[in-house]
């Protein structure tokens, strides 16, 4: 029981990062995206491929996974950002798509279908982060400087203009924003933060495959942001816990089958999204935008 709720517990602060890093673009920036998953994966992958090749240790991992994922999210910014609203998730709805038939095809760099396996336990500065524990400290840590990075820039020059091009783009630019530029560097930011929960999440599982980055994952991470609460440090957080514990919940209940417990949690979010919409449409911590 104690290892389950350990594991538990590592995972809802890497899928705290991811949410928080979606955050930026969807609370902060306005942009809609859903293809977060995309450039978890491209961290999980990068990440894995140092520890099996290079070096283990997990401040190089992941300075090379948001490098990575940072770069790669060009490809999506800059011919996309062209578009506002609808066209936009549209385009990310496409790379989502592509990018996961490559994973599973691009077997020299992901292992195919299969994926990666027999990652090494990672070490931290000469190292080794050999225990359960010293995980979720590290894990907990990296929250800790994502989350404050976020309320650095968010409380700067560069997070109010973000908040000035969702409010209105328009009005944004007409009082002097760049707001090509601006857009691509929240776009930027966040995925460098995603790639961050992916090395945690490769070192973590030891093992990554396709399977974990499709698009359901990427709607996983949506409702996480819009459970908790969009533009708040904290929602993301809270969204990743009420979403990772309930299935782990719903197990524990004697009356709902083994083989039916994903079909209850999807019927929970639908009903938990639609209430949220309703009566608390900047969800469960966030406040109404003025």
């Amino acid at each position: 029981m104690i290892p389950y709720l350990v594991n538990l517990a590592v995972l809802v602060g890497i899928f705290g990062i991811l949410a928080a890093s979606l955050n930026i673009m969807v609370g902060y920036a306005g942009i809609f995206s859903v293809a977060q998953a995309v450039f978890f994966g491209l961290g999980a992958y990068a990440g894995a491929q140092i520890a099996l090749h290079l070096t283990t240790d997990l401040s190089v991992a992941i300075l090379v996974a948001m490098v990575i994922a940072a770069a790669l999210s060009l490809c999506i910014a800059l011919p996309a950002l062209r578009v506002r609203d609808e066209y936009f998730v549209i385009a990310s709805l496409g790379l989502q798509m592509f990018a996961t038939t490559l994973f599973g095809e691009a077997g020299a760099l992901t292992g195919g279908v299969g994926g990666l396996v027999g990652i090494p336990r990672p070490s931290l500065f000469g190292v080794e982060i050999a225990s359960a524990s010293s995980m979720i400290a590290v894990v907990f840590g990296a929250l800790a400087l994502v989350l404050l990075a976020t309320w650095a820039l968010m409380r700067g020059s560069f997070g109010r203009s973000l908040m000035a091009i969702r409010d209105s783009e328009t009005a944004a630019q007409a009082a002097g924003k760049n707001v090509a530029i601006l857009k691509l560097l929240a776009v930027c930011v966040s995925c460098a933060f995603a790639g961050v929960a992916g090395a945690l999440y490769a070192f973590h599982m030891a093992f990554v495959n396709v399977e974990t980055f499709t698009l359901e994952q990427s709607m996983l991470v949506i409702a996480m942001v819009i459970i908790g609460g969009v533009g708040t440090l904290a929602g993301p957080i809270v969204g990743a816990i009420i979403l990772l514990l309930l299935p782990a919940g719903l197990s524990f209940l004697p009356f709902i089958p083994p083989n039916q417990i994903g079909v209850v949690q999807q019927m929970i979010y639908g009903l938990a999204m639609t209430l949220l919409m309703i009566f608390r449409p900047a969800g469960i911590v966030g406040r109404r935008f003025r």
